[in-house]
């Protein structure tokens, strides 16, 4: 009898391992989306992204970053990001949120420290809309998720044949 009880007690936590390991798959894979090829971007307007106005700071890449959205004016919101590392500004990013159609795209250039560009004078860095569920933003490669007073940003990288998800966890600047 304590072979049959410990038997199913085994079985009941099996299954509860292998529903959370679905679960939790579940919902990284859904973390970063990629827009296939030949889809359409998704629709989404600015004033659905509003609640990422502001200034954000916390950490990712190993170091400290600031982000910074203004508000939209002229079917564009304009923003900045800072990475920190060893108290050492390595790198800054500038962003537009843009309008297109009926969707939204994420258009940025990186900097050094010294403003030389790494992207060409006429080349840019762009994600593209997929779909935008209350508070999160997913674009080809990137997602933005507000929760209250956090933000949180994951970012699809790849170096040769390595992908990973980089997480950025900003708290919102108030004054």
């Amino acid at each position: 009898m304590e072979k049959k009880i410990k038997f199913k007690t085994l079985k009941v936590f099996t299954l509860i391992f292998l529903v959370n390991l679905c679960w939790f798959s579940f919902t990284n894979a859904q973390e970063v989306l990629k827009l296939e090829d030949g889809h359409l971007p998704g629709n989404g307007k600015l004033e659905q992204i509003d609640w990422l106005t502001g200034y954000w700071k916390g950490t990712g890449l190993g170091g400290e970053c600031d982000e910074i959205w203004m508000p939209g004016i002229d079917n564009s919101m304009a923003g900045v990001f800072r990475f920190v590392n060893d108290s050492k500004i390595q790198f800054t990013e500038y962003m537009v949120i843009e309008e297109q159609g009926e969707s939204l795209a994420i258009k940025l250039k990186h900097f050094n420290r010294d403003l030389s560009p790494w992207e060409e004078k006429d080349n840019w860095v762009e994600f593209k809309l997929i779909k935008i569920e209350g508070h999160t933003a997913y674009f080809d490669g990137l997602t933005y998720h507000r929760q209250e007073n956090i933000l949180t940003i994951s970012l699809s990288l790849s170096s040769k044949d390595k992908f990973w998800v980089e997480k950025f966890r900003f708290e919102k600047v108030t004054q």
